[in-house]
């Protein structure tokens, strides 16, 4: 009985060769020859990539959603709250920067992450943050309704050393700066001095950062240093590992009652910084974002 068991087995076998050779090539038809004309996409290797989202027309959704200017601290937590949904869902993400209605996000050079196609990494981050946008929006206004699906674009970026990228999230903090103190003297301006817009545009051409602190500390007793970090510095999401301390109740041996004990373990989590990463001070204090472990 055992070798007949094993000739039918092998002919089994057989068959069953035989008809998934037959199902792969009847899979194929004459048009699969569309493929050849797909981009090859794949990012250069050890180079840091980066995807930045911006939000599209987002002055017009802005005036639509009655945000407050200069800063509506609503959106920005919103603004936050999807990045974090992003870096949950696409753990390969080591950093991410936002400030206004833009995100950057950083993958490791390091990363195989959909084999480095550059449209798996801008597809992917865009629809999981425009997504989150919409779905978290009744959170951070409650009683705001949204109007219209905003609109997000995206681009990446390729940058082949640490310092290239330092000065890439260095000058999106410089970016930042410049802007907050803009539209903070300029609103200032109009809520608080009477200017119309075009005549607040005009009061502020050509004048420099000393000059708009001046303006903002003089005519409004307002000292930009003391702003919140938030609106000057904007927002770094970054992955640290957190001791978490809970309580549980064991049966030790020879005793008949149960015991409460302390369990610890560590775990990564998203932490939201509101610093200075012009420098390297922050670098410094967080080495293991730009390390092979990441």
């Amino acid at each position: 009985m055992r070798p007949l068991l094993g000739c039918w087995s092998n002919s089994c076998f057989s068959v069953f060769s035989w008809r998934l050779i037959l199902c792969r090539k009847m899979a194929k038809s004459k048009f699969e020859y569309v493929r050849n004309f797909e981009v090859q996409d794949t990012c250069l290797g050890n180079c840091w990539v980066v995807v930045r989202v911006d939000g599209r027309n987002f002055h017009r959704f802005a005036e639509q959603h009655n945000f407050t200017k200069p800063n509506d601290v609503r959106a920005l937590q919103l603004m936050n709250r999807c990045a974090q949904n992003v870096m949950e869902e696409l753990d390969a993400i080591c950093l991410a920067f936002g400030q206004s209605d833009e995100y950057s996000f950083v993958f490791h050079k390091k990363s195989n992450w959909y084999k480095r196609r550059a449209s798996k990494f801008m597809t992917h981050v865009v629809s999981q943050f425009a997504s989150s946008y919409v779905f978290y929006w009744k959170e951070y206004f409650p009683d705001v309704p949204i109007l219209y699906p905003p609109g997000f674009d995206g681009r990446v970026v390729l940058y082949p050393s640490e310092q290239n990228l330092k000065d890439y999230l260095n000058w999106r903090q410089a970016d930042c700066h410049i802007n907050n103190l803009y539209n903070t003297t300029f609103w200032s301006l109009v809520h608080k001095g009477g200017l119309t817009p075009v005549q607040a545009q005009i009061r502020l051409k050509g004048t420099l950062a000393a000059e708009k602190n001046e303006i903002l500390f003089s005519d409004f007793n307002i000292n930009y240093n003391n702003e919140p970090l938030l609106y000057r510095k904007g927002s770094v999401l970054i992955w640290q590992k957190v001791n978490e301390v809970s309580k549980k109740r064991i049966k030790l041996p020879n005793e008949a009652d149960e015991k409460e004990v302390e369990v610890s373990r560590w775990r990564n989590e998203i932490v939201e910084l509101h610093c200075d990463i012009i420098g390297d001070q922050f670098w410094e204090e967080h080495p293991s974002i730009l390390s092979d472990a990441c």
